[in-house]
């Protein structure tokens, strides 16, 4: 069978390639691929910045925001040949932190984790593939689509829940949430927004294109000039960075409303520099109570909370989203495209 593969730390070596047909275990499911998401991490490995293939293999199958079809369930797993699933990405680290050992893996302190197309286990970017029922989300049929968009919503569920969480620290009635950048991540975050009643506006540098039309067909207002802008007109209770750029990462910390939230879900290069007054932001966020959390990859509730939001949504909008569609056979050359990040490309397995 066809599979999209890397070696990893080695640039250029990302390919599509024949491999054996994975063996089901006694309590696997056995799937066929349809389709497979590609976001910045997948870019990244293959430009040899991280990444890890399984111990004694000298390549790793790529894929972590997948979709697919079960074609064998073992008696009692709960699924059924045909039914749409979704891999959830990583797995618990077998000496368990304490966070893994109480089954929230994705908040593991000790870096021990696992990550399906990412760290020492295969990916889900092949024909066919297996993975465990219990780390397996069945996804509504009418969602073949548009399902692959899963994996990055659990990641804004995520976000949402522990929002949520801290919010319960005091009286929270939030009105008003910014999501700075209209990229895939922002736009589910911006998606969520809106489900929960919230005044969403979401922050992009761009004023032509499919965003504008995508976040207005949300509900939610586009805005084209800076937070501080923004900031002026309305107080930003809650705001919501995916650029992972310095200086829109600097500007939400600045200036979200008094005891405000900021949730930082983005990832820049690394090279962004801006000058910060520590003394003058640590007052501010003393005297106001703000909280500043960074927040990434999911746990399996929150894989749950993404199947019914996207349940709920319509599939037409849902599929505007995608912006590039490749078969299989060509996956290899959607690495080549520039700012890859800025849309959702799917490979149809």
């Amino acid at each position: 069978m066809k599979a999209l593969t890397v070696a990893p730390m080695r640039i250029g070596s990302v390919r599509v390639e024949e491999i054996d047909p994975p063996v089901p275990g006694e309590n696997e499911l056995l799937v066929d691929g349809v389709a497979l998401g590609v976001c910045g991490t997948d870019r990244e490995i293959v430009d040899g910045e991280y990444g890890a293939a399984p111990p004694g293999h000298d390549r790793l199958v790529l894929g972590h925001e997948s979709l697919g079809r079960v074609r064998q369930a073992p008696p009692g797993s709960g699924f059924s040949p045909g039914d749409l699933v979704v891999g959830i990405v990583r797995r618990p680290d077998p000496s368990p932190c304490g966070p893994c050992g109480h089954g929230e893996f994705d908040m593991c302190r000790n870096g021990g984790f696992t990550e399906r197309g990412i760290k020492e286990l295969h990916g889900y970017g092949a024909e066919q593939w297996t993975v465990e029922p219990g780390y397996a989300v069945r996804l509504d049929p009418a969602l073949e689509r548009v399902g692959v968009l899963m994996e990055p919503t659990t990641i804004v569920a995520k976000a949402w829940e522990q929002i949520e969480r801290i919010g319960r620290r005091a009286w929270f009635e939030p009105r008003t949430v910014l999501v700075t950048g209209a990229g895939p991540i922002g736009l589910l975050a911006a998606l969520l927004g809106v489900r929960r009643g919230l005044d969403v506006y979401v922050l992009d540098r761009v004023d032509t294109g499919p965003k504008p039309g995508l976040v207005t067909a949300l509900g939610a207002t586009y805005h084209t000039g800076s937070v501080a802008d923004l900031a002026r007109e309305v107080p930003l209770d809650i705001i919501v960075e995916t650029t992972g750029a310095s200086d829109v990462i600097l500007d939400a910390m600045v200036h979200n409303a008094a005891v405000g939230i900021v949730c930082f879900v983005g990832l820049g290069g690394g090279n962004g520099r801006v000058e910060l007054d520590a003394d003058v932001m640590g007052r501010r966020l003393v005297l106001e109570n703000d909280v500043l959390f960074g927040s990434v990859n999911a746990n399996r509730r929150h894989y749950e909370q993404a199947a019914l939001a996207l349940s709920g949504t319509d599939p037409s909008w849902l599929e505007r989203v995608i912006t590039r569609r490749v078969p299989l056979a060509d996956a290899a050359g959607v690495f080549t495209a520039p700012a890859v990040e800025e849309v959702k490309v799917v490979i149809d397995l």
